[in-house]
Order: C-alpha cells, then structure tokens, then sequence
C-alpha cells in the first residue's frame, strides 16, 4: 500500500511539474537580470529575466564577510547562484557572467553547484545600486572558505551584473 501512494504522488507531481505549472514568471517590477543560452524556462523571448522580488523569493543566503571591494566586514544577501540556474532551467559546463560596462568573465557551471555562491542583490540590508555595485554582484563564500580568497575567485567576481549566458 505504501508503494502504491509513493508511486502515485511521483506520477501526481510529474504530471503537474510537466503541465508547465511551475513556469517562470514574467518580472512584474523593472528586471535587473537576464539569463541566456542553455535554458529551458523563458519568460522574455529566448532569455528568463527576473526582477529583484523574484530573485528575492529564490533560496539563498545573507553572509557577512570581508572582499578586497569594501570596507571592512560587510553583509550581503541575495539568492544561490544555482537557485537562479535552477529557475532558468540552465545547464552547461560554463557561466558568461557580463557585467553593464561589458566586461564579461568566465565561471565554472560547476561554481554554481559545489559553492555556496550568491548574486547578492543587497548590501549591509539596502538594495544594491549600480553605484554600490549593483543591481546584482556575484559573491563567492568567502566567509566559509578562505582558500577561496585569492585573484582566481577574485576575477569571478562580476558586479553590476545584467546578463549570465549558459554555454555547453
């Protein structure tokens, strides 16, 4: 009897989860990130762009922790960089992170999925401006790995973020 209602509820949730019930959202407010490439989640044409309250409803983390860009300890907030992956339906072996002023760096898929990275989407609590760095900044966990510190993670460390295109 137990095989049959765990059988039952995996087919009931396939068959809601294939409905397209769990679509992505088109943002209600300005969006301020655009994922492109591998993705099977659109809202926008062939992109998925999120606003910050959809962001902002996405697992993630707050963290407090020091970066070569701030001022002493500092607090950032803001989804799991897979969290943001997972809405969009991403998958690949490489992130194109591409900041406003076009600069662009290459990060590992896998980033994504071994660290606790975040596109922290607040800063001390406020929202992240373009001045602050904003509207999105990604941020590696510094603060649960020291290892991590160093001019490889520093160079992934894309702010005023606008677009991550997913490559195979």
């Amino acid at each position: 009897m137990k095989s049959m209602i765990h059988t039952l509820i995996f087919v009931g949730a396939f068959a809601f989860s294939s409905t397209g019930a769990f679509a992505l959202d088109k943002p209600a407010g300005e969006p301020i990130l655009t994922i492109t490439g591998h993705i099977s989640e659109t809202n926008a044409g062939k992109s998925a762009t999120f606003d910050l309250a959809m962001l902002e409803k996405l697992a993630g983390r707050q963290a407090t922790m020091e970066t070569p860009w701030t001022n002493g300890k500092t607090e950032f907030s803001g989804p799991y960089l897979r969290a943001v992956l997972a809405a969009a339906g991403a998958s690949g072996k490489k992130l194109v992170v591409k900041a406003l002023n076009d600069y662009a760096s290459d990060v590992p898929f896998e980033d994504a999925q071994k660290l606790d990275t975040i596109l922290a989407v607040r800063m001390n609590g406020e929202e992240m401006s373009v001045r602050e760095k904003g509207p999105v900044f990604l941020i590696y966990p510094f603060d649960k790995d020291k290892s991590l510190y160093n001019e490889k993670y520093f160079s992934r460390s894309v702010w005023q973020i606008k677009e991550i295109e997913v490559v195979e």
